[in-house]
């Protein structure tokens, strides 16, 4: 039988074979090779070198402008049979989408450097950690993954002595639209990506190998792949809790990951520590809890919106040796996007800036930097073991109706919170931006398999001796009939955060309403908000009517799953139904 390393040699082989490139670089990792990746990126356009006076080892690169963001009618699931792909996917037969794509990956490294890069999602040393080998045709991937995975020599000799790793082929191609596919083949742990450049398509590590193959991985394995950040809330006494969040891309998981208590909370000795920003692999323990580790090694963060008042970790983040991905550029060559102070001279596309063209930087520009890189960065990112979950956390843009905080009644519960969640879309992937679509537990892009198989896999992790975490939902974005947003939210959220470890302590008491637990009066610590008489009211008020249609809207968005939906999961819906319509002689408001 072929060693591990003999079989990744073939696999290479046939892919050169495949490509025709005029040479093949093995990745090592080394700080050595980013500089000389650096410098032929700076020879050849790729990237632009940026102030290095105020941003030392920071440089721009420019995409395609037809090549900004995720395509998600383009990526495919390709199980071998339709039906496991699920409603939630795009699939083709695999022998159709390999033919497809080989196709144009038929010569399409002539000329070009054929790039192998070995790669450990996670510690490097953790047994919760899975491997990849990435082959590219693109320095700009290259330099990408060397930030934001354990890529190299380390990696290499891991996969060597496990004997398993995920496949991933890609090509920048021409970067025509018409000639991009983004492929995943779960049954052979295989990526195929073509025609692109941006992150979540290219980077094959991210949204590709530790969401859509890995949550396949997870659900054969027992262990969760999830669209979370994950962050520790330590309190006075010393005691730190770590939750995992899911929301869509673009909402706020970032300045989550990153939050700076309030000034009071400060003082009180609150500290927050920044494990991941972006993805979890949740596995359970010997003592039945869900340990997690971040599978990444770097943030691949939306830049509009970071600033000093809404991110200023992520700022600080991002002042040295950052790659910036189709931000604007000021006079003396600072990056530049909305939010920060100075003014654009040239827009993301090269152009002088004219707001006749749009927004100077692009709605999706991003920046790749080592977490390592953030000033709230936590040791424990990097143990073996992860962390301790004490709670989970889903949410989305959600203008009404959703109030800030409700808690599960029980896992069940959580599970059809998490599957219900909707939200508003945003830049963070093509299409309309403000439409309402229901995106469960954040992963209706990256699922890699049938929805209603996904849900019953979570909801198989409740069984005899599991000490789960509690689970809650918040809307950090509901408004008022000004339009305005009720809550403060960014560092605010700690507060609401508190109540839940307070919850998970057994240590507040809670209302219980039809939806769920919510504070009850004066369990918010709102001390230095300038909240407006009845604002907190109406942020927890439980709305019977609206409710009861959101529970109808709900079960028609479920029922699309049938017939693999889990009666587990209608009878829950239904349970909430019911207590909706018991209610309804007496709607009840939550107060703080």
């Amino acid at each position: 039988m072929a060693s591990k390393l003999e079989a990744l040699q073939h696999w290479v082989n046939d892919v050169a074979a495949l490509t025709r490139p005029a040479h093949i670089h093995w990745c090592d990792g080394s700080d050595t090779e980013y500089q000389s990746l650096v410098r032929q990126m700076l020879a050849d356009g790729t990237l632009i070198e940026l102030n290095q006076q105020t941003h030392p080892g920071c440089y721009l690169h420019r995409s395609n402008p037809s090549d900004v963001a995720r395509v998600e009618q383009l990526t495919l699931v390709c199980h071998p049979e339709q039906e496991d792909a699920g409603p939630n996917n795009h699939w083709m037969a695999p022998a159709d989408a390999h033919a497809k794509i080989d196709a144009l990956f038929d010569g399409c490294m002539e000329g070009r450097t054929m790039y192998v890069i070995p790669y450990c999602m996670g510690p490097i040393d953790s047994p919760l950690s899975r491997c990849g080998v990435e082959i590219t045709d693109s320095p700009y991937v290259v330099a990408n993954m060397k930030i934001m995975t354990r890529m190299g020599a380390a990696a290499q000799a891991r996969i060597e002595r496990e004997a398993a790793f995920v496949k991933g082929l890609h090509s920048t191609g021409e970067l025509d639209p018409e000639r991009r596919w983004i492929m995943h083949f779960p049954a052979e742990k295989s990526i195929k990506s073509y025609g692109s450049g941006y992150g979540g398509n290219a980077l094959l590590g991210k949204k590709c190998h530790a969401l859509r193959i890995a949550s396949n991985q997870a659900r054969e394995e027992g262990w969760l792949a999830e669209h979370m950040l994950i962050v520790g809330i330590e309190n006075p006494q010393g005691e730190t809790h770590y939750i995992a969040a899911a929301f869509p891309s673009a909402c706020g998981k970032t300045n989550l990951a990153m939050l700076i208590p309030p000034e009071g909370y400060r003082r009180d000795g609150w500290k927050v520590w920044t494990v991941g920003d972006d993805i979890c692999w949740m596995h359970p323990g010997k003592d039945g809890r869900l340990y997690a580790i971040n599978p990444e090694a770097g943030f691949f963060g939306v830049a509009p919106g970071t600033s000093n008042s809404t991110n200023p970790n992520a700022l600080k983040s991002v002042s040295h040796d950052t790659i910036f991905t189709n931000v604007a550029v000021t006079a003396d060559n600072q990056p530049w996007w909305d939010g920060l102070p100075g003014e654009p001279v040239t827009d993301w596309q090269g152009r002088p800036y004219d707001p006749a063209n749009g927004p100077a930087a692009h709605p999706n520009s991003r920046f790749t930097v080592s977490a390592k890189q953030c000033p709230t960065w936590s040791e424990k990112a990097e143990a073996p073991q992860g962390v301790p979950i004490s709670a989970i956390v889903f949410g989305g843009r959600r203008p009404s109706l959703l109030p800030l905080v409700m808690e599960a009644c029980d896992w069940t519960h959580g599970v059809l919170m998490g599957a219900a969640m909707g939200s508003e879309t945003t830049a963070a992937a093509t299409g309309a931006v403000g439409v309402l679509r229901r995106d469960s537990m954040a992963m209706k892009p990256f699922c890699g398999y049938h929805y209603g198989d996904y849900f019953a896999h979570w909801l198989a992790l409740d069984k005899a001796g599991a000490k789960l975490p509690k689970i809650f939902h918040v809307n950090w974005f509901r408004k008022g009939a000004d339009g305005k947003f009720l809550w403060p939210g960014f560092g605010e959220n700690l507060r609401v955060l508190e109540w839940m470890i307070e919850r998970v302590k057994g240590t507040a008491r809670g209302v219980q309403t039809p939806i769920g637990t919510l504070p009850a009066r004066n369990e918010l610590k709102l001390d230095g908000l300038a909240l407006k008489p009845g604002q907190i009211d109406e942020l927890l008020a439980v709305d019977n009517a609206g409710w009861q249609t959101e529970i109808e809207a709900i079960g028609e968005y479920l029922e699309s799953f049938s017939p693999r939906l889990p009666e587990r999961l209608r009878q829950e819906r239904q349970r909430v139904a019911d207590a909706l319509d018991a209610d309804a002689t007496s709607p009840r408001t939550a107060t703080a």
